[in-house]
């Protein structure tokens, strides 16, 4: 298990009391981490169509403004205990300012409120936190909504409908980063798989003329079997086992209201093309979910 020892935190200007700001804060505290706040400012999207003049005020207020407001932050957790710093920048590319700082640190865990975009909008300019999703390093923490700062439930989505030739690795870095967050917080930890029981989602289905009941039982069994040997084999209690029949994200949605889970942890695979997420799953839930998620790559914990 990997401790957290460097917290990243992006946060946002605007909201300086944010549900990711408690929920580092908390984390820090928790496991003896210590804990870096960034604000980043810059000519974001609708701010390009702005007089240059306009512009230059802009950066020098949140230059100005941002820093005395971080170090009010700052001051509070070193209060309570946490070994925190802050600074202000100002940035035309914060996909770049984020993963410098995370390669510079180095930093083990990047925390970050999610903004979600219109529909529309995400038709025309990928979003930054999928931006993050596709290429952070590092585990993401994407919080949402914290209604405990200290997580006391976590669940990891695993899937275990793929063949490991597609996701090979990818199980079992988002259990041992579930795994290494509930420990370190002192949380349930479950784990969950949602599968799809249709021909259109089982390669080796046959004509759907021939997809009986008993091949729709056999397939599920054969799922059932597979989802316990990896549960037995990383030593997870059966009662901490969940695999449902549905469409993923409405089974995450469904489990994570009726058991009041505070974190999913989900996988992200940087590839090629626009499936460059697990079906875009971990893209989509950001926005579907009443939980946090905490987004690994193959190889990370």
């Amino acid at each position: 298990m990997r401790q957290y020892r460097r917290l990243l935190l992006i946060a946002n200007p605007a909201m300086p009391n944010s549900s990711a700001l408690q929920r580092a804060a908390a984390i820090a505290k928790a496991c003896g981490a210590s804990l870096h706040i960034v604000a980043l400012g810059g000519p974001f999207e609708n701010l390009w169509s702005l007089d240059q003049h306009v512009l230059e005020q802009a950066r020098n207020d949140f230059l100005t403004q941002q820093p005395a407001r971080l170090n009010e932050v700052v001051e509070r957790l070193r209060g309570e205990g946490i070994q925190a710093t802050s600074e202000a920048v100002w940035t035309d590319d914060p996909l770049e300012e984020i993963l410098l700082h995370v390669r510079e640190m180095p930093a083990d865990l990047v925390i970050k409120d999610t903004q979600p975009e219109p529909a529309l909008k995400r038709a025309f300019i990928t979003p930054l936190d999928w931006r993050l999703l596709r290429e952070c390093p590092v585990p993401l923490h994407m919080v949402s909504f914290a209604e405990h700062p200290l997580p006391r439930k976590v669940v990891a989505a695993v899937d275990i409908t793929e063949g490991e030739d597609m996701i090979a690795g990818v199980n079992e870095s988002i259990l041992a980063a579930a795994y290494a967050l509930a420990l370190q917080c002192d949380a349930e930890l479950h784990v969950l798989s949602a599968y799809e029981n249709t021909p259109l989602n089982m390669a080796y289905a046959t004509s759907p003329a021939s997809w009986t009941a008993e091949i729709h039982e056999a397939l599920a069994k054969l799922l059932r079997n597979s989802f316990n040997r990896f549960a037995d084999q990383h030593g997870v209690p059966e009662n901490r086992r969940h695999i449902v029949m549905g469409p993923p994200i409405k089974v995450i949605s469904d489990f994570v209201m009726e058991n009041r889970m505070d974190v999913v942890v989900m996988g992200t695979l940087n590839r090629q093309g626009l499936e460059k997420i697990l079906g875009s799953t971990s893209e989509l839930t950001l926005y579907r979910i009443p939980a946090s998620i905490l987004a690994v790559r193959p190889g990370q914990e």
